[in-house]
C-alpha cells in the first residue's frame, strides 16, 4: 500500500461530528469495524507510527459507537418494559395473597361452624344415650286426654325436628369447610406462584439495568478513546505532512529515473505481451488512485494496486522485460521495476513494493511468469502484500486496465 496516503473516510477530526446510526449488531458491527481500521491504515501507510495508531483508534471507536449508543437505548426500553413487568406482577401477587387471605378467613369460619355442629350432634346422642327416648314416651304417656297428648305429640315433634337439623347442619357445615378448604389452596398456590412471578420479574428488571448501566459505560469509554485519538491525531499534523512531501518527493525521484533509464536506453522495442499476467495470487486490498486525507487535509496518490497474500508468496513477473531497478526505496521498502518496452508510443513498465525479498539485479532480463521476488511487508506497509504499479513514461496509471479482469 505504498504510497497510499490518503483517505480515512469515516472519520473527521471534528470531534463533535455525529455518528452514522447504527446497523446490524453483533458481527456485521466487528465486521465494519475492521474495515474501517484497514481503511485507516491503508491510507496513513506513510504517516508516522503514531499517527496511524491514532487513525485504528479513532476508526475502531467511530465505528463501535453507534452500535453501542444503539445498545444502550435498547438497554433503557428493556429497563422500562421490565420495570412495569415487575410492578404488574407484584400487584398481582398483592391482589392473590390478600385473596388467599379472605378465603382462608372463610374456611376457619367454616371450621367453626363444623365444631359447633360436632358438639349439638354430641349432645343429642349423649341425650339418647342417658335415655332421652324414654322420656320422650313418659312425656305422651302423661297426657291427661287426647288434646293434652296432641299437644305433647307436637311438643315431641318439634324437639326430634330440632335434632334433626341440627344433624343436617352438621352436614352442611362438613361440606361448606371442604369447599372452603379447596378454595383456600388454589388461593394459596396462585398467591405463591404470583410472588415467584413478581420476584423474576423485578431481578429481570435489575439485570436489565445493570446491562444498561454496563452499555452506557461502554458508550462513554468509546467516546473518551475517539477524543482523545483526535487530540493524538493532531499533535502528529507537522509530523504526517512532511512524510506526506517524502512520499512526493520519493514518487518524483521514482518518475525521473524510469524516464532517464529510458532516454538512454531507447525505450526498447515494442510491447507485444497483451495483458499482464497476475504477479501473485492473493486478492485486491486496496485500488490505485487519488485519495483525501480528511485527517491533515491533504490529496494524495496511492500508485499501484495493493493484492494481499501471505509472507513468502512468489512475486512473479507480470511480463518479459529488463530489470531496471532492484533494491531498497524508502516508504516501497524492497522495490522492483521492470522496463517491457513501447506501448503506443510511451515507455512501458511494472513496478513491485514491499518484498521480503528480491531475485533479480538490474540490467538482468526476465521472462514472463519468472518469479523475481517474495511476498513481504517493508518499508511502509501494515501487513503483507505486493504493491503493483504500471507506468508509462514514469508516470503511475491504474493497473486494472491492464491485468486480467477476472485477477486470476
Amino acid at each position: 500500500m505504498a504510497a497510499c496516503l490518503s483517505v480515512l473516510c469515516c472519520a473527521g477530526l471534528a470531534a463533535t461530528a455525529a455518528p452514522a446510526s447504527a446497523g446490524p449488531a453483533g458481527g456485521d458491527d466487528a465486521r465494519r469495524a475492521a474495515r474501517a481500521v484497514d481503511r485507516a491504515e491503508a491510507i496513513l501507510e506513510h504517516a508516522t507510527v503514531t499517527a496511524r495508531n491514532a487513525a485504528r483508534r479513532l476508526e475502531a471507536a467511530t465505528a463501535a459507537l453507534p452500535a453501542a449508543q444503539k445498545k444502550v437505548a435498547t438497554a433503557r426500553g428493556v429497563v422500562a418494559a421490565a420495570s412495569v413487568q415487575a410492578a404488574t406482577a407484584r400487584r398481582k401477587a398483592d391482589t392473590a395473597r390478600e385473596l388467599y387471605g379472605t378465603t382462608a378467613a372463610a374456611f376457619d369460619a367454616a371450621q367453626v361452624r363444623v365444631e359447633k355442629a360436632y358438639d349439638r350432634v354430641d349432645e343429642i346422642a349423649a341425650a339418647s344415650y342417658m335415655g332421652g327416648n324414654f322420656a320422650t314416651i313418659n312425656v305422651l304417656i302423661g297426657a291427661r286426654g287426647p288434646q293434652d297428648a296432641m299437644d305433647r305429640l307436637g311438643l315431641v315433634d318439634q324437639v326430634m325436628r330440632g335434632q334433626q337439623e341440627d344433624v343436617d347442619e352438621l352436614t352442611r357445615a362438613r361440606r361448606l369447610a371442604r369447599v372452603e378448604q379447596d378454595r383456600a389452596g388454589l388461593a394459596k398456590r396462585a398467591a405463591e406462584e404470583a410472588e415467584r412471578e413478581a420476584a423474576g420479574k423485578l431481578r429481570a428488571a435489575r439485570n436489565a439495568q445493570v446491562a444498561a448501566q454496563r452499555a452506557r459505560a461502554a458508550v462513554i469509554r468509546l467516546a473518551e478513546s475517539r477524543k482523545s485519538a483526535l487530540h493524538l491525531a493532531r499533535s502528529q499534523r507537522a509530523a504526517v505532512l512532511a512524510k506526506y512531501e517524502q512520499a512526493k518527493a520519493e514518487e518524483a525521484r521514482i518518475q525521473n529515473a524510469l524516464r532517464g533509464w529510458d532516454d538512454k536506453n531507447g525505450g526498447g522495442s515494442p510491447y507485444v505481451g497483451g495483458k499482464l499476467l497476475m504477479p501473485v495470487h492473493g486478492w485486491k486490498t486496496s485500488d490505485y488512485g487519488s485519495r483525501y486525507d480528511p485527517y491533515y487535509h491533504v490529496w494524495q496518490l496511492h500508485a499501484g494496486t495493493d493484492i494481499a497474500a501471505g509472507g513468502g508468496t512468489p512475486i512473479h513477473a507480470a511480463a518479459s522485460g529488463q530489470v531496471i531497478r532492484a533494491g531498497w526505496n524508502g516508504g516501497y521498502g524492497k522495490y522492483t521495476c521492470i522496463a517491457h518496452g513501447k506501448k503506443a508510443g510511451r515507455s512501458f513498465s511494472t513496478c513491485y513494493g514491499h518484498q521480503s525479498r528480491i531475485n533479480v539485479r538490474p540490467g538482468e532480463y526476465v521472462r514472463r511468469g519468472e518469479v523475481i521476488g517474495r511476498v513481504g511487508t517493508t518499508g511502509a506497509s501494515t501487513g503483507y502484500h505486493l504493491h503493483f504499479e504500471t507506468r508509462f513514461d514514469g508516470v503511475p496509471k491504474n493497473p486494472l486496465n491492464y491485468l486480467p479482469s477476472c485477477l486470476c
